[in-house]
């Protein structure tokens, strides 16, 4: 074995080691950071020495210097943000994409990496209803794949005006409008940054009691301006309440006017996938383009996200390059055709992997049971004294909050004490939950997404919920 061959086997020897006891002691670890910034720096921060280390030592300190700075959301008690777990196949395949070290940007830099994103991606289609004909991309998260889209989005919808976008920029040309509600995610309003097409351009339209755009909003919106190109953001599970618009209705709305209906499923979009939640995104494939992930519902190690184009010439035309030097293939699909990276990571190998160990059943039964969960969550939480429930959850998102009890106390004295409850919580680092304002009330988000996640772990959430709020002492009764 020659030096290089063993030290890469010492150095993966020693982070399996790692690995493994990072895994096996997950339940006695606190799901917060336990360390703050000053100790993680004063024991990252080092002098950068003149002479290496050996791999296995740099791993080793590695795991030592950042203890108390990793986050528990592998496990099974993270409820906050929308973060899954990594599946097994799926992180051991992710393992893999690093050892083979391949730069998936085209057939030639390897063939493999290739035909499993082709494979996967055609998966992903099948199992979230979407036409068998589009077009998708793997990118980083959501908002390459609200920026994936968007950009075809842009290239077809000037295309249609006789202007070549790719070619001549969006100096002179027809100004683009985007129609959303307030409940729009703030990754695809980057996206919209990022493609040069201003915030100010983006309309927010009236939605319901149930967060969902109202279609009378959208048809006047649309009417009031025939000549812009538009583009319309509908939710498929918006990150508060998990809201769905109503895609039946509202689609054939902006088609007759002409517009391009782009998604934002970055979770919600996986209900599709569930016989018991498909209802929710009845008629989503009558849409133009669509963005989800694989590291929330998917429960893909991070990054990984998807984006999905009814009209695979658009997006073509918006992200493929060509050049002398670079091996095109005649028949296999060139990832650098759909994506806008030019190196890239193989994320094809974790998602086909994770779709392999789930299959369609054990898909469908991860999204309904991170939705029982969730439920149970809130409903738990909502029975101690002091809480309210602001939203039973539709999928795997809820919203709580927790009362003042004090004589006379105002909204912001609720708000106060929400945010007092969600930090003491995080404190006993049992469960980790986060914060939002919602309608003007802040609220303590509830979010299910992990694999991991039992009915012993909600136990565990609400008890220690209940013990957060012994501790804080008597603010009045049940709210």
């Amino acid at each position: 074995m020659d030096q290089g061959a063993d030290e890469t086997r010492r150095s993966l020897e020693a982070a399996l080691s790692k690995a493994l006891d990072f895994f096996d002691r997950a339940s006695e670890r606190p799901v917060a950071a336990a360390s703050d910034l000053e100790h993680l720096r004063a024991r990252l921060d080092k002098p950068l020495r003149a002479e290496g280390l050996p791999p296995e030592r740099v791993v080793s300190e590695l795991v030592e210097d950042v203890a108390g700075g990793i986050l528990g959301s592998s496990g099974g008690r993270f409820f906050g943000w929308v973060i899954g777990s990594a599946l097994p196949a799926a992180l051991s395949a992710d393992w893999l994409t690093s050892c083979w070290d391949q730069n998936a940007a085209l057939y030639a830099c390897s063939p493999a990496a290739a035909v499993v994103e082709e494979v996967a991606g055609k998966w992903l289609k099948d199992l979230l209803g979407l036409p068998p004909e589009a077009s998708f991309a793997f990118v980083s998260g959501c908002q390459m794949a609200h920026t994936t889209c968007l950009a075809a989005a842009r290239q077809a919808l000037l295309a249609r005006r006789g202007w070549d976008v790719e070619e001549r920029g969006l100096y002179g040309a027809p100004a683009l409008r985007v129609l959303s509600s307030a409940q729009r995610h703030g990754s695809f309003e980057r996206a919209v940054r990022l493609l040069g097409l201003g915030r100010s351009h983006i309309v927010l339209l009236p939605a319901d009691e149930g967060d969902r755009l109202r279609p009378e909003a959208l048809e006047q919106a649309l009417k009031s301006d025939l000549s812009s190109p538009t583009v319309v953001l509908l939710q498929a599970g918006d990150i508060h309440i998990g809201a769905y618009d109503d895609f039946e209705t509202l689609i054939p709305v902006a088609h007759r006017r002409q517009a391009w209906v782009h998604v934002d499923g970055a979770f919600g979009l996986w209900a599709a996938a569930s016989g018991r939640h498909r209802h929710l995104v009845q008629g989503v494939e009558e849409a133009d383009s669509w963005a989800t992930d694989g590291h929330k519902w998917l429960n893909v190690p991070f990054d990984c996200g998807y984006a999905f184009v009814a009209h695979p010439e658009a997006h073509r035309r918006a992200m493929s390059h060509r050049a002398a030097y670079i091996a095109h293939h005649e028949e296999a699909r060139d990832e650098i055709d759909w994506n806008p990276e030019w190196s890239r990571r193989a994320r094809g190998f974790p998602t086909y992997a994770a779709l392999r160990q789930l299959g369609r059943a054990g898909l469908e039964a991860l999204i309904d049971r991170c939705c029982e969960h969730a439920r149970a969550l809130v409903a738990g939480i909502g029975r101690l004294p002091g809480a309210e429930v602001l939203w039973e959850p539709v999928i795997n998102q809820g919203l709580v909050r927790f009362l003042d009890g004090a004589p006379g106390a105002r909204q912001e004295d609720h708000d106060r004490r929400t945010e007092e409850v969600i930090a003491a919580i995080l404190a006993t680092g049992e469960a980790f939950f986060g914060g939002s304002t919602w309608r003007g009330r802040r609220a303590m988000r509830v979010s299910v997404c992990s694999w991991r996640t039992t009915a012993k772990d909600v136990e565990r959430a609400v008890a220690a919920v209940e013990r957060a709020l012994d501790a804080l002492g008597p603010r009045g009764g049940n709210a």
